[in-house]
């Protein structure tokens, strides 16, 4: 008899950068948060007819950033905040999601605590492609609110894209998931792949279903470190890009054109 699985962890993290790991008083004392990039983790839960869980979202989203974390220390200097799971999702396949007038104020709570504790740069670390225009949106807002440097990161572009109407990742994020949670695929709903429809105008997302059969445990285990590592490299080298880049000038303020 085989041995199940292991659970999939409440919050993949790494411990080292992970905030609510650290105690108040390090905040209090913390040197120069404005060097610090602090990532806002965006984890929807949709059924993208992949055969696994509705949390394979986050599972990959930040199983791909403990990876980068952990190969960008100590010249990194992050936080991850947990993740906001409250997003959009209008697709009938979509698990607890909001309006989006409601996900925008959550990001704006969220990025006003942030800025309160004196953080001045952040990034929208975005999983779902629903959620993509959201946060350009809100990335430009609350730049123009707080005076914050905001930047976006999304999976499908790190070739883990789960959109199945533009992607040619869908095998490749399979495997993924497979391989970080030992888990098979099961056999998706029929119709899912076929009507993952946003429910925002024409936009159907029809496609055929996956018909090549989905790997085994072991071979997706194989395939997905290879999968995770080249995601990972491609987002750490991001994120140390995003370290590099100059502070917003004038102190983030807007400052009006004069005009003779």
């Amino acid at each position: 008899m085989s041995n199940p699985p292991p659970p999939t962890p409440l919050c993949i993290a790494d411990p080292a950068t992970f905030w609510p790991w650290h105690r108040w008083p390090e905040f209090t004392h913390w040197p120069d948060p404005a060097q610090t990039t602090i990532i806002v983790p965006l984890a929807g839960m949709t059924d993208w007819g992949l055969g696994h869980p509705l949390d394979s979202e986050e599972t990959v989203l930040l199983s791909v950033l403990k990876e980068a974390l952990q190969r960008a220390k100590p010249s990194l200097r992050a936080l991850m905040i947990p993740p906001l799971r409250f997003v959009l999702g209008p697709s009938p396949y979509s698990a607890f999601p909001v309006s989006p007038p409601e996900a925008h104020a959550f990001l704006a709570e969220v990025t006003a605590s942030i800025v309160a504790s004196g953080f001045r740069r952040l990034v929208f670390y975005n999983s779902s492609p629903w959620n993509e225009e959201l946060i350009a949106a809100a990335a430009r807002d609350l730049r123009i609110a707080h005076g914050v440097q905001i930047f976006r990161i999304s999976l499908s572009g790190l070739g883990l894209d789960f959109l199945p109407s533009r992607s040619p990742d869908r095998r490749r994020v399979q495997t993924l998931i497979t391989g970080l949670t030992g888990r098979a695929p099961e056999a998706p709903l029929a119709d899912v792949a076929l009507d993952l429809s946003s429910g925002w105008g024409d936009q159907s997302l029809g496609v055929p279903p996956l018909t090549e059969p989905a790997l085994s445990v072991p071979e997706a285990t194989d395939d997905a470190q290879g999968i995770l590592h080249e995601s990972a490299s491609t987002l750490q080298g991001l994120l140390q890009e995003i370290a590099a880049r100059p502070f917003l000038p004038h102190g983030g303020k807007i400052v009006q054109a004069q005009h003779p």
